[in-house]
């Protein structure tokens, strides 16, 4: 009999639970060996004490950390915590520098809040010559601090993490963090930054725990993490990325010593950028109503602009026109009003719809087709130098300054209208085909995460927020991505073959809509052989009707002789 993946899910969970109780003895004592992740479930009621024994002699350094999914832990030198000796969090680590003769280290655990709290811990041992993380901390509450502290918004997230120091031997006084910059001083060390993403769609707790044992140990986390920048003690230890909500992320810190070749590795910490306690917009649903509607009626328009575009050149026209308004719009009133999403949301459908009318309205009464296809050039060019940006290309540090970022991505959305110019009709195609593929893929993204949604979002980001730029725009592209790549090409594909086919043997554009009304009008007023000819003016066929309406409600009028028969 088969097994529901929900149920599957479940079974596993249970498992891990058992296994934390197994593994965790009945006087709340935990045996640790160094190098080795240990599952435990802790409470808040009794504080579990892990323990290390037999410690090696040339260990100098114990970092002991625990990691927990959404719930905070407690973890201490003491069984009473204080602000000095304790940290607290869903990632947290504390330093135990070792005294000569010492084999023996201790911590405590505890949940903070009432409900049993599922973790995992780990203890890495460094000897005298690795680089201490968090030695040099002047910042935070503990003396010696590795943790990374990690802030998140729905635009970026920002992590910041205390100098590190130079190892030393037991026994010997720490080296001074501020006695010089020289090549004897901390001021020698690297930080290299790693990030690491977890698998799309998938917020359970025991893939955490797999993914985070990856990022916690110097050779695991180069073979595993991407390497996004390297830290000078010159900079300073806080860095940005732009927000994935809903998508699971690890980031940690390796702190590297050019003159010994030693490393040591911080706290991991991780994030879904979302809240689990949430009702509303909660890392399960993070997709309003209003934007699903929005998105997907958008598909709709989009899917059939994809195929019959340039067919229907007016339906084109407004699906353009409604577009390049709708986001110049939603820029201009999220910049000057504190207006509700849904409020932004629903004034941003309507000024597209206007402008839609308004590109559609002009192209009637002009009839300039270079015109149209510059404002439909540029939407296709937006999107173009978008995904241009969205590639690693776009991280470089040249484009954090807003200069050289947005005049580099005007002259490339401007390059496709101007190389299209002498060949229109293969621009709206193009432009149909790509735009309106898209916004499936943007319609899609309301239900199923996909990383491609943020080829145009980080560019909005980019407008709305001042400081966005400072971020790390790096996203995930997973076995989910691909598939849904593989869907926009093979719909852009599609439209193109289908349109080209179907117009090569037709005229390129329309004629001139108000030149070819002026003169069928004319032509009616003075060919009196043309039935049109004799159609009645406006007025009289609205009083017609009106006089129609009057005589269905009337009253109907009895049959017969009405005057007395003539004798």
């Amino acid at each position: 009999m088969g097994i529901r993946p929900g149920s599957l899910t479940g079974i596993v969970q249970a498992g891990w639970l058992i296994l934390a109780c197994i593994c965790q003895r009945a006087s709340s004592l935990l045996e640790l060996s160094l190098g080795k992740f240990r599952n435990v479930l802790l409470n808040q009621t009794n504080p579990v004490e892990a323990v290390i024994r037999n410690i090696a002699s040339n260990v100098t350094v114990v970092i002991f950390q625990v990691h927990a999914q959404q719930s905070s832990v407690v973890i201490s030198f003491d069984k009473n915590p204080s602000v000095n000796n304790s940290g607290t969090g869903v990632d947290k680590g504390l330093v135990s520098i070792l005294r000569p003769q010492q084999s023996v280290c201790t911590w405590y655990l505890r949940s903070r809040d009432a409900s049993q709290v599922l973790s995992t811990a780990i203890s890495i041992p460094y000897m005298e010559k690795d680089p201490i993380p968090g030695g040099c901390n002047l910042e935070f509450d503990l003396e010696v601090d590795p943790n990374i502290y990690l802030d998140y918004t729905l635009v970026d997230i920002h992590i910041k993490f205390a100098p590190a120091n130079l190892g030393y031997t037991r026994g010997a006084n720490p080296p001074s963090c501020d006695s010089g910059t020289g090549q004897n001083s901390r001021w020698r060390l690297r930080y290299d930054v790693y990030q690491y993403f977890l698998p799309e769609n998938d917020l359970s707790e025991m893939v955490l725990m797999s993914h985070i044992r990856k990022m916690s140990e110097v050779q695991s986390i180069k073979a595993n993490g991407i390497k996004m920048l390297t830290l000078t003690t010159d900079d300073k230890t806080n860095v940005y990325f732009s927000s994935l909500p809903g998508q699971g992320v690890i980031y940690n810190v390796i702190v590297w010593d050019p003159l010994w070749n030693t490393s040591a590795a911080y706290v991991p910490v991780h994030t879904y950028a979302c809240s689990f306690a949430d009702l509303v917009d909660n890392c399960s649903s993070l997709s309003k109503l209003s934007t699903k509607v929005f998105f997907t009626a958008l598909a709709v328009l989009g899917l059939f602009t994809c195929f019959f575009g340039h067919r229907f050149w007016k339906t084109d026209l407004f699906f353009m026109g409604f577009i390049f308004t709708a986001f110049f719009f939603f820029v201009f009133i999220t910049r000057v009003t504190g207006l509700g999403y849904d409020v932004h949301l629903t004034l941003t459908a309507v000024a597209g719809i206007i402008g839609g009318l308004f590109l559609v309205a002009s192209w009637w009464r002009s009839g300039s087709v270079l015109l149209c296809m510059f404002i439909i050039g540029l939407v296709l060019g937006f999107l173009f130098s978008s995904m241009v940006f969205f590639t690693p290309l776009g991280d470089y540090r040249v484009f954090r300054d807003d200069v050289v970022f947005w005049v580099t991505f005007s002259s490339v959305a401007l390059m496709i209208p101007v190389l299209f110019i002498g060949c229109p009709r293969i621009l709206n195609i193009l432009a149909s085909a790509m735009v309106g593929s898209y916004t499936v893929i943007l319609a899609i993204a309301c239900y199923v995460y996909t990383s491609l949604a943020y080829i145009t979002l980080d560019l909005l980001r980019r407008v709305l927020n001042d400081y966005f730029s400072r971020a790390y725009t790096n996203v995930p592209f997973q076995t989910n991505d691909f598939i849904i790549l593989s869907v926009w090409t093979m719909l852009a594909l599609s439209g193109v073959t289908v349109q080209l086919r179907r117009e090569r043997s037709e005229v390129p554009f329309p004629p001139h809509p108000y030149v070819t009304w002026k003169r069928e009008r004319e032509r009616r007023s003075t060919n009196v052989l043309d039935p049109s000819h004799h159609i009645p003016p406006l007025r009289e066929r609205i009083h017609n009707k009106l006089l129609h309406i009057k005589e269905f409600f009337q009253k109907e009028q009895p049959a017969g002789e009405r005057t007395p028969l003539l004798l």
